[in-house]
C-alpha cells in the first residue's frame, strides 16, 4: 500500500490578519508513504531540507503522522518509507512547517480511514493543536483564502472567495527566519492608536480579499507585528516599504523573511519597477488545499 499527498505553500497574516488570515498557492511539496512488510523507518528527502532535516521519527511529517494515528486510535505501521519531494522554501514564511504537519496528519487519515474522504475540519483541528494557530494550516487544508480562529479548543473557519485574476508575487531571500524568534520580539502591549488602526485594517481585509480589492492596500497595513520584526529582517522590511511606496499591497509573509504582494494584475503591475536585488521572485496563483491519493 502506498499513499501520496500534495500540500501547498501558504502565506499568513497578509499584514493586518495576524494569526487568522491565510492563503494557499500553487507551490507544492509532494510526499509518498509506502507501507512495507519489513519493519523499520526510512525517510528520503529531495529538494528543500535535504541534508539538514532529521531522517528519523523526529522528521516533522513522521511525528505528525504518529500524532494523527494516535488521535484516530490506530497503531503505527511497522514498516514505512517516506519519500519527500520538497519545493516550498523552509523557514521563509511560506508555511513549510504547516505543510509538513498537514501532510503527516493527512497520511494518517489515509492509513486509518482508507475508504473515507479526508475531513478537512478534522485535519484543521489537529493541525491547530500542533501549531497553536490555524492560519497557515487552515489554508493548506482548505485551499484558497481563509479566515480562521480558535476558541475553547474549537476551530472556526470561513473560506474567502477570491476575485478572478487574483494573484501574488513573492520575494524570497536567502536568509532564514525562525518563527519562534519572530514571535519573541512582539510586545505584550501596543498603543491604543495602533490597536485601533489595526482593528480597522483587519476588519477591512476579508472585504478586500473578496468583493472590494480596491481596499487591499489599506487592509494590508499593519502595526501589530511587522514593525517589531523589522530589525530581524531589515532587507525584507525595506523591500516591503518600497513596494508599498509604489502603491503595491505588500506585507511580510507569515513570520518572514519572504515579502508578498497580492492583488489583481493592475495592482501588481508596479512590482516590476521596484528593485529587489537579493530576492528570488516568483509569481503565484491561489490553489486548492491538501490532496490525498491512494497509489
Amino acid at each position: 500500500m502506498a499513499l501520496r499527498v500534495r500540500v501547498p505553500a501558504t502565506t499568513a497574516n497578509l499584514g493586518s490578519g495576524f494569526d487568522c488570515v491565510g492563503m494557499a498557492f500553487d507551490w507544492y511539496d509532494e510526499l509518498t508513504l509506502e507501507l512495507l512488510d519489513e519493519p523499520g523507518l526510512e525517510v528520503v528527502v529531495h529538494g528543500e531540507g535535504a541534508g539538514s532535516v532529521p531522517l528519523d521519527e523526529r522528521h516533522l511529517v513522521v511525528s505528525s503522522l504518529k500524532d494523527g494515528l494516535a488521535a484516530f486510535g490506530v497503531a503505527l505501521p511497522a514498516g514505512m518509507r517516506l519519500i519527500c519531494r520538497n519545493t516550498i522554501p523552509q523557514s521563509r514564511g511560506l508555511g513549510s512547517s504547516a505543510a509538513a504537519i498537514v501532510a503527516g496528519l493527512t497520511l494518517a487519515w489515509g492509513i486509518a480511514l482508507p475508504h473515507r474522504d479526508v475531513d478537512p475540519a478534522v485535519i484543521t483541528r489537529l493541525a491547530h493543536e500542533a501549531e497553536g494557530h490555524p492560519d497557515n494550516a487552515g489554508a493548506a487544508v482548505w485551499g484558497g483564502a481563509i479566515l480562521a480562529w480558535a476558541r475553547d479548543d474549537k476551530v472556526s473557519l470561513v473560506q474567502l472567495p477570491l476575485p478572478d485574476g487574483f494573484g501574488a508575487v513573492v520575494f524570497v531571500p536567502d536568509v532564514e527566519s525562525k518563527t519562534s524568534d519572530a514571535r519573541s520580539v512582539l510586545p505584550d502591549v501596543v498603543a491604543r492608536t495602533d490597536a485601533v488602526a489595526q482593528a480597522i485594517a483587519a476588519a477591512a481585509l476579508p472585504l478586500a480579499l473578496t468583493v472590494r480589492p480596491d481596499l487591499l492596500f489599506d487592509a494590508t497595513f499593519d502595526r501589530l507585528h511587522q514593525p517589531f520584526r523589522a530589525p530581524l529582517m531589515p532587507a525584507s522590511y525595506d523591500l516591503m516599504l518600497r513596494l508599498r511606496e509604489a502603491g503595491v499591497p505588500a506585507a511580510i509573509s507569515g513570520a518572514g523573511p519572504t515579502v508578498i504582494a497580492v492583488g489583481l494584475p493592475e495592482q501588481l503591475a508596479p512590482v516590476d519597477s521596484v528593485a529587489c536585488e537579493g530576492f528570488a521572485v516568483r509569481r503565484l496563483s491561489p490553489a486548492g488545499g491538501v490532496r490525498l491519493d491512494h497509489v
